[in-house]
């Protein structure tokens, strides 16, 4: 039976105790008690941080933190190596976050090395087992409750697996050569002699990568939630060309439809009839311009948490509700996503708005949904089950 039955029973035992390294001994006691952080208790969770070396001061980073630096300080538990923080949450909230040790605390608008300042002094959380990992950062992250599923897909080993090919792809249109292009098929591909449908996803490297759309899409397969299908990811060029090229670019439309589709057509049996596209922020607004330049093409969308307000471009992003009302044609089916801590002039609002239209226009074939995350890797993972499963029902 554990010692402290709450973070506040602790807490306040270990104020009574004298500073004299008694209170240390409690610390060590309760982490080797409770070896999973952070400490979740109903609506709250309480994140620690347990070193001797930290010199100013130890702060959380998370979606949900407002200003500048979004930074919210630690406290430390006098006369001991213990720093922590106990914030209120929503039961559903699934949410990636950093601990920044020794920060300067200034805001990051005034930071002229804002990436070496992340390097130096921002760090996944020690105490918690449960992160996402990418190429730039890896985060640790909270899953509340009844927070959405974050599963490491890679470890289902019962899942029977389809075949990601890479291939390099040049496009023309965007006067790029080199770019990789990974090509999911689905298990049994090669002995079935049957047409599949196709889904275009943007961010490659993210989505066969930390986003892990292969192996969701293995599981969703096996269990009837998924109509097997081929999958191609491209990758995006920096972010100044991912920018210049996913926002209402037609040249980039040009090169989806002109060249990257009949790539994939020739290399796999594709069912021209279901033809599916998406992305995940700029990503989205780049499958959206594509369905609303040719839905004859594109019958299914995915729409996860595009940039469609208040920002940079929004002259041209806030057209897209417009479009959407006043396009004659509309894809059969669309999913669309947004995270409850994203800017909501910038995300939320916006993503509403668009839902009326969708829902109205398509009725059933529209699938709306918010989660309690912000804007990140996190969130697109965590939504991409129900994305997929959603645009290619069986």
């Amino acid at each position: 039976m554990p010692r402290w039955i709450s973070f506040a029973a602790f807490l306040a035992e270990a104020e009574r105790a004298p500073r004299d390294g008694a209170r240390q001994t409690l610390v060590d006691e309760l982490l080797e008690e409770r070896t999973r952080w952070p400490w979740i208790e109903g609506g709250k969770a309480t994140f620690i941080y347990n070193s001797v070396g930290v010199k100013h001061g130890v702060a959380l980073n998370m979606d949900s933190v407002k200003g500048d630096p979004p930074l919210v300080a630690m406290t430390n538990l006098h006369g001991t190596s213990l720093w922590y923080i106990t914030r209120p949450f929503a039961e559903d909230d699934l949410l990636d976050y950093l601990i920044a040790v020794d920060d300067p605390m200034t805001p990051l608008a005034q930071e002229r090395d804002i990436l070496g300042r992340i390097s130096t002094h921002w760090r996944v959380d020690p105490a918690n087992p449960l992160r996402m990992h990418t190429t730039q950062q890896d985060v640790s992250v909270l899953q509340m409750g009844r927070a959405r599923p974050f599963t490491d897909w890679l470890v289902l080993r019962s899942v029977p697996h389809g075949r990601v090919t890479e291939f390099s792809f040049d496009s023309l249109q965007l006067g790029y050569k080199g770019r990789k292009l990974w090509v999911y098929a689905p298990p049994g591909y090669e002995q079935s002699g049957l047409a599949y449908p196709l889904l275009i996803l943007q961010d490659g490297q993210w989505m066969s990568g930390p986003l892990q759309v292969p192996f969701i899409a293995d599981a969703l397969i096996k269990h009837g939630r998924l109509k097997p299908l081929v999958i191609a990811m491209l990758q995006s060029g920096t972010p100044e060309e991912r920018d210049r090229e996913y926002v209402s670019n037609d040249k980039h439309y040009a090169s989806t439809l002109l060249e990257l589709l009949p790539f994939v057509q020739t290399r796999y049996q594709i069912d021209s009839t279901q033809i599916g596209i998406g992305g995940v922020s700029a990503g989205a607004i780049a499958a959206a311009h594509a369905v609303l330049k040719n839905p004859a093409v594109f019958n299914s969308l995915m729409l996860i948490s595009p940039p469609l307000g208040k920002g940079s471009d929004d002259a041209l992003l806030s057209q897209y509700s417009e479009r959407f009302e006043s396009a004659p044609v509309l894809p059969s089916r669309v999913f669309q996503s947004v995270g409850r801590y994203e800017a909501k002039a910038r995300f939320v609002k916006p993503a509403q708005a668009l839902h009326d239209i969708f829902l109205r226009r398509l009725g059933e074939g529209s699938r709306y949904t918010e989660i309690g995350s912000g804007h990140g890797l996190v969130a697109f993972r965590s939504i991409l089950p129900e994305a997929l499963a959603w645009v290619f029902p069986v």
